[in-house]
């Protein structure tokens, strides 16, 4: 039988006009019937529809049926709810402002769908619309409290923002008390004509009372992966570690060393410094994961799926198996590894003169961590100093180098928010010991500036040969954020002048530097800024005002590593780059990222509340660190905790809350409440499963 020719060449233009002549909707089997698409050409059709699906010019319907958009009111995007029951929808499509849907207009889409939504008409400035279609659900799991009613057993979620009640399917298998805390595998969804259902998969019959509940928690809530199949780990532990390569440059002679912190065991990098008259040649090695994580492998495909590894206090889900993150590609000490190098030459001023990439082979002569780097370099202790007596020298260029560097990014507006993260702090047992504030130190900005360096040389690199890449994008904040934030200025007693972008940012953070304010500002400024993503094309970096960035160095933790890897090392061997959809990877891996990072911060907000349990009726200092209409938030200086004062406790008068001077202020007495005020509070809630901590201030 002779092979179907193809009737119509498969492209965009033959596309829309099928499209427009259809009066309705199409499946995927009639775009393969109309354009004989064969086995090799379905890829290819899947991802230009994807495509045209995010930009907005088609829309999909019901799975696997596609239409046209001949008006501009039909857009895809994430449904992020309310606990109001309204939501907004967030587009995948590029400069689309976010549209709004009443909860009337929901028809029986989730939070966190995947849905399409009719833009119809205005309000108040406002676009709003309606929910046509969910195309895809991204929930699996809910978490939430029994209640039985006629005999019947429904999940209440603990999240306002699902507004449906779960009927469990399965009853009887752990029997579960009325109230009781558990979480439940979604098993059907809703419909017009009943509620969703679910199977119960635990009951956390303690509540979350410690650590490894409220870890298992997070890990359902999220729907973070556990395991790893077993086709991913049985080809994980049949890799060769034989590292024989002719074509790799040999770097093992040279004094590459690792510096991370005291917890860590997978090290994507190490660094390396030579001190010259005109300069420093600085060697940043990356593990060459690429090298054991081939494409379309089943590694690559869960590392694809997972998109990064996500931390926990005392625990990892990591992007790969531990045989590869913390064995093969682990730059482990005086371990023979492979590499992907970027060989840096700077002047004495800090000026990169050249940069060239090659593959390696390195041998890290020693592990070193931060508090080591900066007792024996900064605090320049005698006893750390003499301990890494064969390291010291190049510690000290390395300092040298990295203070140039930082005031080159200073000098373009690179902006450096000052504001701590916690820091759990695990007893031997892994039981809770205490929350303290993570102490920046210098030795972190020396790899910071490394790290950066690498990855703009990359960036810059792929950009100039018009190679695929993933960039890191960070896009400035909007125009009216900073006529708000320059209006704001005019209230307090900081000094600035008008500049443009990120140096007018950076010029108003070191003017606060030491003032009672300084805290306040950079809370705000964080506040106004966009959220970085990835994208497939470069738009810069704003943070870190850099006109071309992307993510490099930490190819073990973080899948668009790994995709630049590729790309660079196709450049460089001149082999054709894959036909792939790289926007589409970036969107998938920029959600990932979100949901790492919602993972963790709710984690450390639970763990929190967990640690103020036994310390109800306790008086502490902090400092107000956020406001709004419902009350203000206070960070506490002793324990780095933060709890909200509700509006309804402060009972000698009635606050209206000045959204534009981000403070609350006194109908009778004219008292304010603003960020950066420092309180004196007491603890009357913490309660861990509603994520409740509440303290009331004492006049």
């Amino acid at each position: 039988m002779k092979k179907k020719k193809t009737q119509y060449e498969l492209n965009e233009k033959n596309l829309f006009i099928l499209m427009n002549r259809q009066k309705g909707p199409l499946t995927i089997n009639h775009l393969n019937e109309y354009f004989a698409i064969d086995k090799n050409q379905r890829k290819d059709l899947k991802m230009l529809l994807k495509t045209l699906v995010r930009k907005g010019s088609i829309v999909q319907l019901n799975g696997h049926m596609f239409s046209i958009v001949n008006e501009p009111t039909l857009i895809t995007g994430t449904l992020s709810c309310t606990k109001s029951g309204n939501g907004f929808v967030i587009p995948d499509a590029e400069n689309v402002k976010d549209i709004f849907v009443p909860s009337r207009f929901m028809k029986n889409a989730f939070h966190g769908d995947t849905v399409t939504v009719r833009a119809d008409h205005v309000f108040r400035g406002r676009k709003e619309g309606k929910i046509v279609d969910v195309i895809k659900r991204n929930a699996n799991n809910i978490i939430g409290y029994i209640n039985i009613i006629n005999n019947i057993l429904y999940v209440t979620p603990e999240d306002s923002r699902y507004k449906y009640y779960f009927i469990v399917n399965n009853p009887n298998k752990l029997k579960a008390a009325n109230e009781a805390f558990v979480a439940a595998r979604i098993t059907k969804f809703p419909d017009s004509r009943a509620n969703p259902e679910c199977e119960i998969i635990k009951i956390f019959k303690n509540g979350l009372n410690d650590i490894n509940a409220i870890t298992d928690f997070i890990e359902y809530k999220h729907n973070l992966p556990g395991n790893f199949k077993k086709s991913t780990e049985s080809e994980a532990k049949s890799l060769s570690t034989d590292i024989t390569d002719t074509e790799r440059t040999d770097l093992r002679k040279l004094k590459h060393i690792t510096i991370d912190g005291e917890l860590a065991k997978d090290f994507d990098d190490a660094v390396c410094i030579q001190k010259r008259k005109d300069g420093y040649l600085l060697f940043v090695s990356i593990a060459d994961v690429s090298s054991y994580v081939l494409t379309d492998s089943h590694l690559d495909r869960e590392a694809y799926e997972r998109g990064t590894s996500v931390y926990f206090p005392g625990k990892v889900l990591p992007m790969l198996p531990k045989v590869l993150s913390n064995g093969l590609c682990s730059i482990n000490p005086l371990e023979d590894k492979l590499a992907l190098t970027v060989e840096m030459s700077y002047d004495n001023n800090g000026n990169l003169v050249k940069n060239t990439f090659y593959k390696s082979i390195i041998k890290s002569t020693k592990r070193l961590t931060y508090k080591q780097v900066e007792d024996a370099v900064i605090n320049q202790d005698k006893e750390t100093a003499k301990t890494l007596e064969d390291q010291l020298r190049d510690l000290e260029h390395m300092a040298e180098l990295a203070l140039l560097l930082k005031k080159k990014r200073d000098e373009r507006g690179s902006l450096d928010f000052d504001l701590p993260e916690p820091e759990v702090i695990l007893d031997i047992e892994g039981g809770l010991q205490n929350i303290i504030r993570s102490e920046r130190l210098f030795s972190h900005q020396i790899i910071e500036e490394f790290m950066v360096s690498a990855n703009e040389a990359v960036a810059r690199f792929l950009r100039d040969k018009k190679a695929p890449a993933i960039y890191r994008i960070h896009e400035p904040p909007d125009k009216e954020k900073l006529k708000e934030i320059e209006k704001f200025l005019y209230t307090l007693p900081v000094q600035h002048k008008r500049q443009s972008g990120g140096h007018f940012l950076r010029s108003i953070l070191q003017r606060a530097r030491g003032t009672d304010y300084e805290f306040f500002i950079n809370r705000v400024l964080l506040r106004s800024m966009k959220q970085a993503r990835y994208s497939a094309v470069n738009k810069g970096h704003f943070g870190l005002a850099s006109d071309c960035y992307l993510h490099f160095t930490s190819p073990i933790r973080r899948y668009p590593d790994l995709v630049c890897h590729r790309s660079l090392k196709n450049v460089l061997s001149g082999t054709p780059q894959p036909k792939k959809d790289y926007e589409q990877l970036a969107t998938h891996l920029s959600e990932r990222e979100r949901m790492a990072m919602e993972a963790e911060r709710e984690l450390e907000d639970r763990i929190r509340i967990l640690f103020m349990k036994d310390k109800l009726g306790k008086v502490y200092q902090g400092i107000i660190s956020h406001i709004n209409a419902y009350g203000f938030f206070v960070e506490l200086s002793e324990i780095f905790v933060e709890g909200l004062v509700l509006l309804a406790d402060l009972s000698n008068d009635y606050y209206h809350f000045e959204e534009e001077k981000f403070r609350l202020i006194g109908k009778h007495t004219r008292k304010i409440y603003r960020i950066g005020d420092k309180i004196t509070i007491k603890v009357v809630m913490a309660d861990v499963e509603t994520k409740r901590l509440l303290f009331i201030p004492l006049r």
